[in-house]
Parts: C-alpha cells; sequence; structure tokens
C-alpha cells in the first residue's frame, strides 16, 4: 500500500513541481511559490479550482480518490502531498533540476525515494497508508 501511495504521491508532486518553474534556490519568490504550492494542495477550495484549471491535475485527483476511498482521506492525501513537496523543496535546495530528477528517480524507485523524506514526513505516510489500507479491508 505504501508503494502505491508513493507512486501516486510522485504523480501528483510531478504538476505541483511546475509551479515552481523559476524557482532555483529558496530565496523569496521560491518561498512564496513554495507558500502558494502548499495553499493550494492544503485548501479544499483552493485545491478544487486549480483542478478544474488543469484536466492532467484533475484526472490525478481521480486517482487519489480511488486510491483514497474518502473525502477526508483525500485531504490527508494533500496534507501528505505537501509535506512531500516541502521535503523535496528543502532536499533540493530549491533547485528545480535536481527536484525533477529525484521524481523522476522515485518513479522508478518509491521506496528509495521514500527513504528521502524526513522522518515526520515518513512517519504521516505511515500513518496514511496504513488508514487507507484498513479502509480498503
Amino acid at each position: 500500500m505504501r508503494r502505491g501511495l508513493v507512486a501516486g504521491l510522485l504523480t501528483a508532486l510531478s504538476l505541483a513541481t511546475a509551479a515552481l518553474v523559476s524557482a532555483q534556490s529558496l530565496d523569496g519568490p521560491s518561498a512564496e511559490a513554495l507558500a502558494a504550492v502548499l495553499r493550494t494542495l492544503q485548501d479544499p477550495v483552493a485545491r478544487g479550482q486549480a483542478l478544474a484549471a488543469n484536466p492532467d491535475a484533475a484526472a490525478i485527483d481521480q486517482n487519489v480518490k480511488a486510491l483514497t476511498g474518502s473525502a477526508e482521506l483525500v485531504d490527508e492525501f494533500y496534507v501528505l502531498a505537501g509535506l512531500v513537496f516541502t521535503d523535496l523543496v528543502q532536499g533540493s535546495g530549491g533547485d528545480l533540476t535536481r527536484m525533477r530528477q529525484s521524481l523522476a528517480d522515485g518513479q522508478r524507485d518509491p521506496a528509495g525515494f521514500a527513504a528521502f523524506l524526513s522522518p515526520p514526513t515518513l512517519q504521516y505516510l505511515h500513518d496514511l497508508a496504513g488508514r487507507i489500507g484498513d479502509r480498503k479491508r
């Protein structure tokens, strides 16, 4: 279950990375872009507006809904996506090339990508995967 959740996160984060196209370090604009992405991921209304504007994102959201099986877990998935995205941005120093490479590497090796996550993010991932698994039984 965790492998599928990580793979879903990597796909969603590939789209979120596009919001930081001009970010090469965590300067003021990069930090603002990160904050905007996090607000969009965590606010259902803002997320809905973003999904309506992007067919690729809407398709990913449908996959998230199918994976999680409940509105509450969908919201938790996007909280997790924000945590992972923050780890990704901080771990790469905001370098878009490194972020994209990490995502590409993660799609080939989700477990390796999960090892890159901070302990609190990894714990949230583990807990959410457990709740999703419990729901599917």
